[in-house]
């Protein structure tokens, strides 16, 4: 978004959230996101994990001083034999605890639930894309009050982008935030961009990680979302 342009109103980026949610924190502007400058007819570069992120813009500078340094690596004793040892590199998780509790505080907003509820084939919501919205957020350099619901269907949206061959469903989001309507969808589109610069492209998400996100708070409710579980129709 360039300097000169008037704030982005969370109204005029999703209006399903100015109509449900009757909380005046969403009148506020989406921190964030709308201070990330994005260039006229941006293209996005390819979305593998090895990709470096590009610091020239000084909002992106900005960003950066908030993300945590890689954690130290940990190494566990894998086999031992005699003299010999195996030792095997464990994966350090970047998500911390307050990751979690956004999430969970964005779960209870009364929109969020509405379109969790809906979801009720988990075409779009099920436990592993819902992970890696977690995973997103530890991403995004963002501190936790800065996150918005809108922030939850941007990671979902691209979440589901990264990692279902049938890209259809995903215009489910589309229509529940917007209805039949696409005056909003370039907007959309335009914050999503944003959220994948201040992750510094890095959007995919192994199982791994997904798992040990879920194995955090294994007794929070979504994570019964199991398509597996499903008894669905052929």
């Amino acid at each position: 978004m360039a300097s000169g342009d008037p704030p982005l109103t969370p109204e005029e980026q999703c209006p399903q959230l100015s109509t449900t949610v009757s909380s005046p924190v969403m009148d506020e502007e989406i921190p964030g996101l709308s201070e990330t400058r994005v260039e006229a007819s941006p293209q996005p570069p390819s979305a593998s994990p090895k990709r470096k992120r590009d610091l020239s813009s000084d909002s992106e500078d900005d960003l950066a001083e908030l993300w945590d340094p890689e954690p130290e690596p940990v190494w566990s004793v894998e086999t031992l034999c005699g003299l010999r040892m195996k030792l095997k590199r464990q994966r350090v998780s970047t998500v911390r605890p307050e990751h979690h509790k956004v999430f969970s505080r964005l779960l209870e907003d009364p929109v969020v639930r509405k379109f969790l509820a809906w979801d009720k084939m988990l075409r779009v919501s099920d436990k592993y894309l819902l992970s890696m919205v977690i995973a997103y957020f530890s991403r995004a350099g963002l501190f936790s009050w800065q996150f918005r619901p809108i922030h939850f269907f941007l990671a979902l949206y691209l979440a589901n982008d990264m990692e279902e061959d049938n890209q259809a469903p995903k215009q489910d989001i589309f229509y529940f935030l917007y209805g039949k309507s696409y005056a909003q969808r370039p907007m959309f589109h335009k914050l999503r961009f944003q959220l994948i610069r201040s992750m510094g492209w890095r959007i995919w998400v192994s199982r791994e990680e997904c798992e040990e996100i879920q194995a955090y708070n294994p007794e929070l409710w979504v994570w019964a979302r199991d398509r597996t579980n499903l008894n669905l129709e052929p």
